[in-house]
């Protein structure tokens, strides 16, 4: 099966890197998320040669604004009280990289960046996962302000989360997004961090099934991703046909890393790319900063332009480090059915929550584990048979007091945009909370951020 995934996409493609180490950020000195995670990336594409290939061209980023994150997140109590020069750059890095894409360029792109962000919600308090910004997040809310489809149609959009933790900031802000696959391959989160991402959270009241998780048991070795890929993922995106294929690049699955127990090699990371083909791929987790990193970074790099990758082997590589069972192989088998008929045949509502007062209503509890902080939020979705509906989120933690954020998503019908406004109009003359925050994609909502 690896040989026939490793032969598709092989025509040689213009892919466009873009590096952005973060030297000057890092959580702590020792922190596995530090300077050093990339530094040894950099110094391994030099000596082999990368950038010697006359179809892979490294490009500088450009800083995101204030305002592209003020798109997507609801920052408490705002964005540069959560964000740093070097989060900027990073989700800069990602919008560089669909510039490079959808200006034509580029045929692909990847950016090599840090910060991570996939672990950053619609709410954000603090940094939690490593992550205070999605930078996938803020790079398709661009693409979408700057690149609509030129039918005048919602532009569909698929992410696929490769890294092994599950991706819940993703999922948080797409969950209710109909134009949005979010597909989450990870560990077990009865096993890891951040315990979520099962297969009854399959999306919002209006986006059912737009949500697809993919639990893989420990110890899943190339075998068992490239079949999960085969025979979940991509009859998923033949059957939603996206116009972009995201790829969250996590490379914490490697066999090396630290923090987690999957059995992954370069090759392996090598033959998901060339299947998934993805138009943008974004730098996720990845903690094995000698034994792993440079090694799947040059191997996802050779596989996104379309070249071969047969040579590359981390230095600890043995077929008994990436040996899968047949118990674990059963598993993902019959784990794949389960996904698809997720996919094709979701339940009428979601899991968590409750029909009220034409709201689904859901409380939820969210742990910042790198700044020790915790969320209480009361989530609202209303709705809505003729759009997805906007939402209200009160929340609060130790840092900021009960706040209520009102989003209003792009395709919002006119009437839920009208009570998302006197709902939020109505909260700023009680004043009952610390702050009030709207947050309108919407043409009208464009031409001014609350």
């Amino acid at each position: 099966m690896l040989e026939n995934l490793e032969q598709a996409g092989q025509s040689r493609k213009r892919l466009g890197v873009i590096f952005f180490p973060a030297f000057d950020w890092a959580i702590s000195p020792t922190h596995p998320e530090r300077e050093e995670r990339l530094l040894y990336t950099r110094d391994q594409l030099k000596e082999e040669g990368l950038f010697d290939f006359p179809n892979i061209t490294e490009y500088r980023l450009d800083f995101a604004e204030p305002e592209d994150i003020a798109r997507v997140h609801f920052c408490l109590p705002d964005v540069l009280a959560v964000t740093t020069e070097s989060h900027l750059a990073s989700a800069g890095g990602a919008i560089t990289a669909a510039k490079l894409v959808l200006d034509k360029k580029e045929d692909t792109a990847f950016a090599l960046v840090r910060p991570p962000g996939h672990h950053a919600m619609r709410v954000v308090h603090g940094n939690r996962g490593f992550c205070n910004i999605n930078n996938e997040a803020v790079m398709i809310e661009y693409i979408r302000d700057n690149y609509p489809h030129k039918d005048g149609r919602p532009l569909r959009i698929a992410i696929v989360d490769t890294d092994v933790h599950h991706g819940d900031g993703s999922q948080d802000i797409f969950w209710n997004d109909p134009n949005t696959l979010f597909i989450s391959l990870h560990q077990d989160g009865r096993t890891l961090y951040p315990g979520s991402g099962f297969l009854d959270e399959s999306g919002g009241p209006g986006a059912r099934g737009r949500t697809i998780n993919i639990p893989l048991p420990p110890e899943t070795s190339d075998q068992g991703y490239l079949y999960a890929v085969e025979h979940a993922v991509l009859p998923l995106l033949q059957d939603f046909k996206p116009d972009l294929v995201i790829n969250s690049a996590g490379q914490d699955n490697h066999f090396t890393d630290p923090l987690a127990n999957m059995r992954l090699s370069a090759q392996g990371y090598a033959a998901l790319n060339r299947a998934i083909a993805p138009d943008i791929a974004v730098l996720e987790g990845g903690y094995s900063i000698r034994g792993a990193l440079p090694y799947v970074n040059l191997a996802i790099c050779m596989a996104l332009a379309g070249l071969s990758s047969d040579d590359i082997r981390e230095p600890n590589w043995t077929e008994r480090m990436t040996y899968q069972s047949p118990k674990v192989q059963s598993y993902i088998e019959r784990l794949c059915d389960q996904v698809l008929k997720v996919y094709h045949f979701p339940a009428e509502f979601p899991s968590d929550g409750q029909a009220k007062n034409g709201f689904w209503v859901r409380s939820r509890y969210i742990f910042y584990d790198t700044d020790m902080l915790r969320e209480s939020q009361l989530e609202s979705t209303k709705l809505c048979s003729d759009c997805p509906g906007f939402m209200k989120i009160e929340t609060e933690s130790e840092r900021v007091g009960r706040s209520l954020c009102i989003f209003i998503p792009r395709y919002a019908c006119q009437k839920c945009q009208e009570e998302a406004v006197q709902a939020f109009l109505q909260a700023k003359r009680l004043r009952k909370y610390m702050y009030v925050k709207l947050l309108d994609q919407t043409e009208l909502g464009m031409q001014e951020l609350f």
